[in-house]
């Protein structure tokens, strides 16, 4: 491998006040989407005392946002092995194959949980599950409620059974700061500021035996993302600080269809659900042509990151700004059953999807790498679990198959409370913190997630990430003049931004959703594993775990894109 590793300045800790007060739990959960509120729900049966803690209010992260569905082999004729495969082939030889049978197999039982539980997933009229295609998929498996509201759905049922579940202590606005840390490396606890009234405003710290993270992902690290305000990446930069393994963070899903709102619009974008063109939408350029066709032998149902790159290649080929989503066919009825989310979105925009075409771009959308873990949701750090997005798992690999991400946090969440209580640790007292401390100012956000969508974004190349690079390294030199939370969200958005575009520089190859144009072949020989990241007292530290190809064949595939990638990422 010929990229050098650098040695990047990032902080071991972030500056804060010395905790106020005190308070204590059995396990403490970080995040309340469908991942945090599944393990808080089956924890609090086990231990004595649950706290679950959310940056703003239990339905303010990703969960409420996923349109699409949840997937897993529930309809006839489907098997978890045809999901499992299904899975592979959209992760680029990059996935985890344990963990991805752990996902298919234990899948259907963790819907039918979850229904149980009281989600409301559409039926067809002879009261079967109703089940459609995303992208990726051979078989109907995406089970959907309210048309396209599937994700609200959940975390309706899932805010309502902690509603009514003793043992389960909730705080909303609060961020977690950082890890205390026992005289063995393992959890002690952690730092918590809470905006409100009272004793807990201000910074106080929760004494705990494990701490699960449930958190979510990195997406406003990028200037355009479909991912919520508070998705800051604080989970995966307070684990890094606190000496866990971070891995494959250079494999960052773009969403293809993201509505384009204009060149000056930042922020979160509005997702326009791979769904759509599961229900026949198609895209096309300018001239009304559609491209997807001898791209891919899905087409316009392609793994994302085939369809993401076909999109910004013919942007970039036509000199477009975006490109189109053709859903007119579907007629106003098929949307005001199938998609009334995504149709008052457009509309509230200015499109009527009955009648135009919708114009779309990639955007950020899902981090695929996170805090490494087994598939027990154990990472490196004793103490320390991590489940959703904030976690690597190892089922997404190189590019997640859509509908995976509701299913993941499921499963392994399940899977963390099937363990935990057995391997609790004994009350411990927080070492002192010698960590180096830090802090970037508030004001630099901008700037840092306008370098990382230029440098760092779906085209990528080494000139490009090294000068990106130098950008965040000055900014990291731009010290905050208030401890405030918007430069401890800054102040981590730097830490995970600097260590992905670190990882997008070593990885010279195109795999999956990781797009080099100075390599853009995949190199199944010195390529094939992982990249990990952690910090060793205040030192960075890297390496490369080469793993064995968890890729299958595609005997259907069709050959090279003609616009000049190979983006048949199955190889036999």
């Amino acid at each position: 491998m010929s990229a050098l590793v650098r040695q990047p300045r990032l902080p071991g800790r972030l500056v804060a006040p010395d905790p106020g007060w005190e308070v204590r739990a059995d396990v403490v959960v970080v995040g309340s989407g469908i991942a945090g509120l599944t393990a808080a729900l089956r924890l609090r049966s086990v231990v004595d005392r649950v706290l679950v803690v959310t940056k703003a209010v239990l339905d303010a992260g990703s969960t409420p946002w996923a349109q699409g569905g949840i997937a897993a082999a529930l309809g006839p004729g489907d098997t978890p092995e045809q999901h499992e495969r299904d899975t592979l082939v959209a992760g680029a030889g990059a996935c985890d194959a344990e963990a991805v049978r752990v996902l298919v197999t234990e899948g259907p039982e963790a819907v039918r949980e979850l229904i149980d539980l009281g989600a409301n997933f559409d039926l067809r009229p002879d009261g079967e599950l109703s089940l459609t295609r995303e992208g990726g998929h051979r078989r109907d498996r995406i089970a959907h409620a309210g048309g396209d509201a599937t994700g609200a759905e959940i975390q309706r049922a899932l805010n309502a059974a902690v509603a009514r579940a003793p043992g389960i202590d909730v705080v909303e606005h609060a961020l977690v700061v950082d890890l205390l840390l026992g005289s063995d490396g393992g959890v002690a606890g952690l730092t918590l500021h809470v905006m409100g009234e009272g004793r807990h405003d201000g910074v106080g710290a929760v004494r705990c035996r494990a701490v699960v993270l449930a958190s979510g992902g990195l997406g406003q690290v990028f200037s355009q993302t479909t991912n919520p305000a508070v998705a800051t990446g604080d989970g995966m930069a307070l684990a890094y600080r606190a000496g866990a393994v971070l891995r494959d963070l250079e494999f960052v899903q773009f969403h293809p269809t993201v509505m384009w709102l204009g060149p000056d619009s930042r922020g979160q974008q509005p997702l326009i659900s791979e769904a759509v063109r599961g229900e026949g939408a198609v895209l096309v350029d300018w001239e009304g042509r559609r491209f997807l066709q001898g791209v891919h032998e899905l087409a316009d149902l392609a793994p994302r990151d085939v369809v993401a790159k076909a999109v910004t290649r013919r942007m970039i080929a036509t000199g477009h700004p975006h490109m189109w989503l053709d859903a007119r066919h579907l007629g106003e009825t098929v949307w005001e059953r199938r998609f009334p989310t995504v149709l008052g979105v457009c509309r509230r925009y200015g499109v009527d999807p009955v009648a135009e075409l919708i114009p779309v771009s990639p955007a950020c959308h899902y981090a695929s790498g996170g805090v490494a873990t087994d598939v027990w949701g154990r990472s490196s750090v004793p103490g320390l679990y991590a489940t959703g997005e904030v976690a690597c798992s190892g089922v997404h690999g190189a590019n997640r198959l859509a509908s995976n991400s509701l299913l993941e946090g499921l499963v392994f969440s399940r899977r963390i409370a099937e363990v935990l209580p057995g391997e609790l640790r004994p009350w411990v007292d927080p070492d002192p913190d010698t960590r180096e401390p830090g802090l970037v100012a508030g004001g630099c956000r901008r700037t840092l997630q306008e370098e990382m969508a230029a440098r760092a974004g779906v085209l990528r190349a080494a000139d490009g990430l090294r000068t990106g690079l130098a950008v965040l390294d000055l900014l990291g030199d731009t010290p905050a003049a208030a401890v405030d939370q918007d430069a401890w969200e800054t102040t981590n958005l730097l830490t995970v931004g600097t260590l992905l575009a670190d990882a997008a520089l070593v990885r010279e190859e195109t795999r999956g959703s990781h797009w080099r144009e100075d390599f853009p072949d995949r190199d199944d020989v010195g390529q094939s594993g992982h990249h990990d990241w952690w910090l060793e007292g205040d030192v960075p530290r890297h390496e490369f775990r080469p793993a064995p190809a968890t890729d299958v064949a595609a005997p259907d595939r069709t050959g090279a894109d003609p616009t000049g990638v190979d983006l048949a990422e199955a190889r036999p």
